[in-house]
């Protein structure tokens, strides 16, 4: 099973378009990139400073036109499931055909613009905390009023919050544990972007979406997102919400990925990968050269074309557990957003939609049952409208 992902801010590095502009189908996709956003995306990718595309209104739609470019070329095969970090979600969901390329640039040039204001209003950032134990790590951060804002790996946390607490954090680190500040802004995915998250929800209140075409794993908790409505809540929620990587690899795992593909600026997905996911196959779409390599590597992973699917519609395991379905019995109708089931894990338990209502058919799973991410659970007859 093939699995693309797409990095988040920081990844970026001065000139790193250069290289991929001798193909002309990228340069095109980056031209209209530019135009989408309004923003000379290929300057600043080639001749911008170093502080000019740190700037978190031009670092994430350059981002995010950078992945969905690369992505272009890497449409054959398919991938089977696909995730981003940050603000590296906006490209995967696109790329699993939630919404468009075009509402995704858009979103994340006003998310990143909205992003840069409320990390002027106090004097926030983010320290990376590499090491020690969880509990005194997060012992740590709650003394001092931060939050863990990403969550990568078990030693690997994101500390966000005031830059004086994180200096105090860093002055005196928990037991084996080291600080390391972060070139950001602000202390992005906590609550001090509450202006940034308002004003996002009100721009991606209407934006077309549909339901994911290809598994989509959501950064806030890495379950299965199988309704456009729920992507496009979820894009804009993660900007005051923790990213959970951490579990999203975990569901990487679950669903029995055997390679993962980091789209440009790649290394860092792939440089967790390689430490949580021992046994998957995983690549860095670093240079052009790399696709070749990426196509003769993912043709041995990528699932098995299906035929075009039946009329009926199915509600779908969030997360690897034991199913506990709802008290339904088949022939009832359901509203749309109805809970059909639960899924317990080892973390916590999610509930299963029926996404767009139906009248139940079958179960296909029981009481007891495990599931993996994705998995089919229920199945509903859509409900007619009358003539």
């Amino acid at each position: 099973m093939l699995a693309l992902v797409s990095p988040g801010q920081g990844a970026q590095t001065p000139g790193m378009l250069a290289p991929w502009l001798d193909l002309e189908s990228v340069a095109s996709r980056l031209r209209w990139a530019g135009a989408i956003t309004g923003i000379d995306l290929v300057r600043l990718g080639t001749t911008g400073s170093a502080e000019e595309i740190r700037d978190t209104a031009v670092a994430q739609p350059l981002l995010v036109a950078f992945a969905l470019a690369i992505a272009g070329e890497l449409q054959e095969p398919a991938p089977s499931v696909v995730a981003g970090h940050s603000v590296g979600e906006y490209a995967a969901a696109a790329i699993a055909g939630a919404i468009t390329a075009e509402t995704a640039l858009v979103l994340a040039r006003e998310r990143g613009r909205l992003m840069a204001a409320a990390s002027s209003a106090e004097r926030t950032g983010m320290s990376a905390v590499l090491g020690g134990d969880a509990d005194a790590v997060a012992k740590a951060l709650a003394d001092r009023g931060l939050v863990a804002a990403n969550v990568n790996t078990a030693g690997q946390v994101v500390a966000a919050g005031l830059l004086d607490a994180l200096g105090d954090l860093a002055a005196a680190p928990p037991d084996g544990a080291r600080v390391r500040p972060l070139d950001v802004a602000g202390a992005f995915h906590t609550t001090y972007m509450g202006s940034a998250h308002d004003g996002l929800a009100a721009v991606a209140a209407s934006v077309p979406r549909k339901d994911p075409r290809i598994t989509l794993l959501g950064n806030g908790d890495g379950a299965v997102v199988s309704s456009g409505d729920d992507v496009v809540r979820r894009l804009v929620q993660q900007v005051t919400s923790p990213v959970r990587w951490d579990l999203c690899m975990h569901s990487l795992a679950d669903l029995g990925v055997t390679m993962l593909v980091e789209l440009p600026p790649a290394g860092t997905l792939v440089g967790l990968a390689r430490r949580a996911l021992p046994g998957v196959e995983t690549l860095a779409v670093k240079t052009p050269d790399d696709l070749e390599t990426v196509r003769a590597m993912s043709w041995r992973h990528a699932a098995p074309a299906t035929e075009p699917g039946p009329s009926w519609r199915l509600a779908v395991a969030p997360v690897a557990g034991t199913f506990r379905p709802s008290d339904v019995a088949p022939g009832s109708e359901m509203a749309p957003g109805s809970v059909v089931g639960t899924v317990v894990s080892s973390r916590d338990e999610k509930p299963v939609a029926a996404t767009h209502g139906g009248v139940l058919v079958e179960w296909l799973a029981h009481d007891g049952d495990p599931v993996s991410p994705g998995q089919p659970v229920a199945r509903l007859h859509p409900v007619l409208e009358p003539a």
